[in-house]
């Protein structure tokens, strides 16, 4: 988890914490989580990271 970005670890606490996570309930959390809006170009490829990291 070095190698991974503030943003990158938080989404995995998020997606940790929901019992089906999809994107806009990710989306929505992190929103929450941030207080401010999260960009789609934002969150699908931090996400895709993750994916690829395994």
């Amino acid at each position: 988890m070095h190698d991974l970005t503030g943003f990158q670890r938080d989404l995995l606490y998020v997606i940790g914490g929901l019992d089906e996570p999809h994107g806009l309930a990710v989306k929505a959390e992190m929103e929450e989580y941030y207080e401010s809006e999260i960009h789609h170009g934002r969150l699908y490829p931090n996400l895709d990271t993750l994916v690829d990291k395994g």
